[in-house]
C-alpha cells in the first residue's frame, strides 16, 4: 500500500546545470524537493515508484538503473534512476529517461539517494483519468510499503511570458491544484479537469490522478511545502504520510 508520496515539478531548469546562471531562481523549489525526499526516505518504502509526464516514446515502465540525460537542453550531463548497479534486465540500456523522470533522477541523486528498489512510469497527457486511476491502484499494490515520486507541473499560462501565454482561468486552477496536493485530497485531484487542464498545459495532471489512485484507502495527509511560478508555471512541492 502507499506509504508516503513526493510531489514536485519536473522542469529541466531544477538542474543547476542546465539553469545556468538563472540557477538560484529555483534554490526554494530545490530546497522544498529535498525536503519532500526527505520525507519518502524517512517512511521506508520496500518499493519507490517515479511518475511523471512523458511523450510516447517514454511512456510505460523504465526499470531501474535506466539513463537519461540532459543534452536536448544543451548540457552533457547524465543520471540514472536508482542506484548503480540494481538494474534488472538488459532492457535498462533499451529507452533514455524521459525528462521527467530524468529531473526526477537527479533530484534524487541530490538527496543522497532513497535505499528501496526504484521504478519509473512515464505517463501521457492524453491517458483517460479511469486509467490515471487503475495504475495507481496497480502501483500501490506492488509491494508492502509503497512511496512514490510524483512530477509534474501546472499550467504554463500564468503571465504573458509563460509557454502558453497568459490565461486568466490558469491561477485558480493552480490554487486549486497546491490546496489539493497540501490536503491529500484524494477526490479533488480525480476530478480535475481533464480538458481544461490540457488547455493550460499543465503537465502534471495524469500523474497526480495516478497518485489519486495509488492513494485510495490510505488516509495520507498532505503538507505543503512550496508553491509559485516562475517562469509563468506554476511550481508545486508537497509530501504525503
Amino acid at each position: 500500500m502507499l506509504v508516503a508520496a513526493a510531489v514536485c515539478p519536473c522542469p529541466p531548469l531544477l538542474v543547476p546545470e542546465v539553469a545556468s546562471g538563472a540557477a538560484p531562481e529555483l534554490d526554494a523549489a530545490r530546497a522544498a524537493c529535498t525536503d519532500a525526499l526527505g520525507v519518502l526516505s524517512a517512511a521506508r518504502p520496500d518499493l519507490l515508484v517515479v511518475v511523471g509526464p512523458a511523450e510516447q516514446s517514454g511512456r510505460g515502465v523504465h526499470a531501474e538503473g535506466a539513463r537519461g540525460s540532459f543534452r536536448a537542453f544543451g548540457v552533457d550531463l547524465g543520471v540514472r534512476l536508482g542506484r548503480a548497479g540494481r538494474g534488472r534486465g538488459p532492457e535498462v540500456a533499451d529507452r533514455e529517461l524521459p525528462p521527467s523522470l530524468a529531473v526526477a533522477a537527479w533530484l534524487l541523486e541530490h538527496a543522497g539517494g532513497i535505499d528501496a528498489p526504484v521504478e519509473g512510469l512515464g505517463v501521457g497527457d492524453p491517458l483517460d483519468p479511469v486509467l490515471c486511476l487503475d495504475a495507481g491502484r496497480e502501483v500501490a499494490g506492488r509491494a508492502g510499503r509503497v512511496a512514490l515520486l510524483v512530477m509534474g507541473d501546472g499550467s504554463a499560462c500564468r503571465t504573458v511570458k509563460a509557454p502558453g501565454y497568459l490565461d486568466e482561468r490558469a491561477e485558480p486552477f493552480d490554487a486549486e491544484v497546491a490546496r489539493a496536493l497540501g490536503t491529500a485530497d484524494v477526490a479533488a485531484l480525480k476530478a480535475l479537469d481533464t480538458g481544461l487542464a490540457h488547455e493550460l498545459k499543465a503537465a502534471g495532471r495524469a500523474p497526480w490522478q495516478v497518485l489519486a489512485g495509488a492513494a485510495e484507502g490510505a488516509s495520507l495527509t498532505g503538507e505543503l511545502l512550496y508553491e509559485d511560478a516562475p517562469y509563468g508555471v506554476g511550481y508545486v512541492v508537497a509530501a504525503w504520510t
